[in-house]
């Protein structure tokens, strides 16, 4: 026969009234909070599993606003792209205008000046300033224009050749941002002829009407220039790729002053010349659009027509700067097509993480939040236990021999 004691029975009943106050309450946290895991306590496998996805859906998190910022980066870039092409197109139909026979010299001065309007428009284009007020054309130096005017009044790169990259999900960076010199800059002038500026004392002549009519040949000397050297005696040409001194095919070639002659693909004339004259045949200069805006409206501003010499460097005038204004527009709109292809890798990646957030965003659902209706259930029934274990503790608190005497 056990014995139990008063003290036996009270203790016990008061512990398992604790154990099902303290269920109630547990029940109770988990549906005002809405979680089944408020502590390491509650569940310690589910808790650590749940601190892992917390991690992952903040590293996920921080990777979505990196692809935000690269998508707003890259869009705004485009944009402007976009109107800077604009700009060259309006540019390129007034130098075709500018062709015209039969425009006066104030008609040519009128384009002149709406040139010099659309000048200053590409400039301010390509200053433009992203929402931190940093300029996107010039690489590192954020804080300085990417493009401003220098002694000459001429508008020159300012920027360094940077690229900010951003990581928008491990191991994936992109490209946000572009410098100007690549786009505006540096870009491939057309062929252009001048007399050696190595040659001492120089060349007497002059060479103009140079213009690719073959691009065959003619890649197979460019980027290289090429060199011509008059023989008059001869009535002959004769032509070297200018960096490794190697005669070209089909030279000497025979020509007569004043008229063209064709050589690797080129056609040029050479005019006033003398036994020896030698001149250069340039194929690989850079020239920036600013550049291309700056000589047409120092041309239209000052050459004058009223000669063979005057028309024909009007003609040059033309002709190359409209050969430039299509390499510009091509140099832009090949770095659109980049930009395109790293907004579709942007896109992808958002696409990624967006289903990698759902599917980590379920999991831990699964694992720490609470279903509601099983716990309502559970806190009806454990305030039915506790209501009766009170009702039997008080019953059972009156055993005692004193309620006999």
């Amino acid at each position: 026969m056990i014995r139990i004691s008063s003290q036996q029975i009270f203790s016990g009943g008061i512990n398992r009234l604790q154990d099902l106050n303290s269920s109630l309450n547990q029940t109770q946290e988990q549906i005002s909070t809405g979680k089944r895991v408020n502590r390491p306590s509650d569940d310690p496998v589910a808790a650590a599993r749940i601190l892992k996805l917390d991690q992952e859906l903040s590293r996920i998190e921080t990777y979505q606003r990196n692809a935000g910022l690269a998508e707003n980066r890259l869009q705004q870039e485009e944009s402007t792209l976009a109107s800077s092409v604009d700009v060259i197109q309006r540019v390129r139909e007034l130098t075709v205008q500018a062709g015209n026979g039969s425009l006066s010299a104030n008609d040519r001065k009128s384009i002149s000046s709406e040139i010099k309007e659309r000048l200053g428009q590409l400039a301010n284009i390509a200053n433009t300033r992203d929402a931190s007020g940093e300029y996107i054309f010039s690489g590192f130096q954020g804080s300085t224009a990417a493009f401003g005017k220098n002694e000459s009044g001429n508008w020159v790169y300012q920027g360094d050749e940077g690229q900010r990259m951003l990581e928008i999900d491990d191991g994936v960076t992109v490209p946000i941002s572009d410098h100007g010199k690549g786009i505006f800059s540096s870009i491939p002038a057309e062929v252009f002829g001048e007399r050696n500026p190595d040659q001492d004392p120089p060349a007497e002549g002059r060479i103009d009407g140079v213009r690719v009519i073959d691009n065959g040949e003619f890649s197979s000397v460019a980027p290289d220039d090429i060199a011509l050297t008059v023989n008059a005696a001869e009535d002959e040409v004769a032509a070297f790729n200018r960096r490794t001194g190697v005669e070209l095919a089909g030279s000497p070639v025979a020509y007569e002053s004043g008229v063209p002659f064709e050589i690797a693909g080129v056609s040029a004339t050479i005019r006033d010349e003398a036994a020896g004259d030698e001149f250069v045949i340039r194929s690989s200069a850079k020239q920036s659009v600013f550049a291309t805006f700056e000589n047409l409206i120092a041309g239209l501003d000052t050459i004058d027509k009223g000669s063979p010499a005057g028309q024909a460097a009007y003609d040059d005038l033309i002709a190359a700067s409209l050969q430039n204004l299509d390499n510009a527009q091509e140099s832009i709109v090949q770095k659109q097509t980049e930009l395109g292809g790293r907004l579709n890798a942007v896109e992808s990646t958002k696409s990624f993480l967006e289903d990698s957030s759902v599917y980590s965003e379920d999991i831990r659902s699964e694992l720490r939040d609470v279903d509601y209706a099983e716990a309502i259930s559970n806190l009806s029934f454990q305030s039915f236990v506790l209501q009766a274990a009170q009702q039997s503790f008080a019953q059972v608190s009156r055993l005692s021999l004193f309620d006999r005497l």
